[in-house]
């Protein structure tokens, strides 16, 4: 058997994504359509977890929400008005039941569930003192630390939730369901998003706006950055816990990671990604006859490119949208056809034809070169490859997975050494000012920086604890299963 995951290395996997919903008779219902919306944060496993005022149901399983909650009895299982639900892409290992979210506990308060996108960078500093203390873990999770630093403090669930996160450290958007409310929480750098809508008398937490169009609910705003909203019978309450700091929010949000239909950060995915691929044109011209996306995520920017670019837009490249995770691989023979399970060139759009490819980001390299090597057998004259993001130079290690830095293409070599691995005539990055102004700012302000945007330029503005202590990425891969 083979995964399509190395196949894939070109791109940053998916972090996770949290729904819930607060007053609706349907809420298991909504919560599984929401986590379908939400698919694409996170394809290896999903669960709901409901109350219905006297007890709390869950049912999680490894695969996709459409085959976890395909029948219908499961959703009637789960009872309730209220539901909480996360889909999830593990950063590190396999899929493992008892790391598929939400994780439940009974505390001292009573039952509490908890959904988490993100990852904590003290995880392994906090856990070994929890350890130490007498804590017993069920998982690997670095949520679970959450949850045991509620249950060893005193005070009610919002109090208990405020110091918790007054011990951890990283970036995290947490929904969190409790007998008697609802509560969406974002670290105070705001790295990862986390928006409230309406459906009549319903509130909901989602990670994208896109769960909101599907059931019909309304877009009501963004969770603030160190912000910490309760919904419950009363209504929609805001604390601010945390002393204010500067927003951070994931720029790879915009390139990548989120929908292109979706609003985050106060700002349409699609329009934004125009927007990258224009200046990008903008930057990096080139004498050729097309522009071709790579497909899905380039498809926004090779539509901003080819407008600003004069040139035509052409699907040279057909993406197969049915194909799922692992595949029978007959012989090492044909690895190298890997990549066409995904994407096969159209060879009447590019025969012959000087050809823009342009794609979100190269992160080993893999699937890049193997793409070029395509679209070059289907007879296109020139390839050339423009890249709506900088140059990946470093890790993330605030919920997405990536690789390590030696693995990294752009942190090992320069553009010209990267564009001879890959085989194109010519390879450009737009520039990290240039991705700054396609956001609307006159440019990365290194005193003031919008967003967080380590990745590129190698400046983490949430401490990383872990790796200071000495085991490096290996003590944050251990606990890093939340995505």
């Amino acid at each position: 058997m083979i995964t399509t995951n190395p196949l894939d290395g070109d791109h940053f996997k998916d972090e996770c994504a949290v729904f819930g919903i607060y007053g609706h008779s349907e809420a298991a219902a909504l919560a599984a359509l929401g986590l379908h919306a939400l698919q694409h944060r996170g394809q290896e496993a999903a669960g709901i977890v409901t109350h219905d005022g006297t007890q709390f149901h869950a049912h999680r399983g490894i695969g996709l929400v459409g085959d976890i909650f395909a029948d219908q009895a499961v959703i009637a299982r789960l009872k309730g008005s209220n539901a909480l639900g996360h889909t999830r892409y593990s950063t590190t290992g396999e899929p493992m039941l008892r790391n598929v979210q939400p994780l439940f506990a009974e505390l001292e308060i009573g039952g509490l569930a908890i959904a988490h996108n993100g990852n904590l960078t003290n995880a392994h500093a906090v856990r070994k003192e929890l350890v130490r203390g007498g804590c017993i873990f069920q998982s690997t999770s670095d949520t679970e630390i959450i949850v045991h630093l509620m249950a060893t403090n005193p005070g009610t669930v919002v109090e208990r939730l405020i110091v918790a996160l007054r011990q951890v450290e990283g970036a995290y958007s947490l929904a969190i369901m409790a007998e008697d409310c609802l509560i969406g929480v974002r670290d105070p750098n705001g790295v990862r998003p986390l928006v409230l809508g309406q459906l009549d008398d319903s509130y909901i937490f989602a990670s994208e706006s896109v769960a909101f169009d599907i059931i019909g609910a309304d877009f009501v705003r963004d969770v603030e950055p160190g912000e910490l909203v309760v919904i419950n019978a009363d209504g929609v309450h805001s604390h601010r816990p945390f002393p204010p700091a500067q927003s951070r929010f994931c720029i790879f949000e915009h390139i990548y990671f989120s929908k292109p239909d979706s609003v985050v950060d106060g700002t349409s995915v699609y329009e934004a990604r125009k927007r990258i691929g224009a200046e990008l044109a903008r930057e990096m011209p080139i004498d050729a006859d097309i522009v071709v996306p790579v497909p899905d995520s380039g498809v926004p920017s090779a539509i901003g490119f080819a407008a600003e670019a004069g040139l035509p837009y052409e699907l040279g490249i057909i993406r197969n949208h049915y194909v799922g995770r692992t595949f029978i691989e007959p012989s090492d023979e044909i690895r190298h056809f890997g990549v066409k399970l995904k994407h096969n060139a159209n060879r009447a759009a590019i025969e012959g034809k000087r050809v823009i490819l342009v794609d979100d980001s190269i992160v080993r390299g893999t699937t890049s070169k193997k793409i070029l090597e395509m679209v070059r057998s289907a007879g296109a004259k020139e390839v050339h490859m423009r890249i709506s993001s900088p140059p990946t130079t470093h890790s993330c290690f605030y919920g997405v997975d990536t690789p390590e830095r030696d693995k990294l293409l752009a942190a090992n070599n320069d553009v010209e050494a990267m564009r001879k691995l890959i085989g194109a005539d010519s390879l450009a990055f737009i520039s990290i000012d240039g991705l700054y102004r396609a956001m609307g700012l006159p440019g990365r302000d290194p005193e003031a920086p919008h967003y967080c945007d380590a990745c590129f330029s190698g400046d983490y503005p949430i401490r990383l604890t872990d790796q200071i202590g000495g085991n490096g990425s290996r003590q944050l891969s251990l606990l890093a299963e939340t995505g």
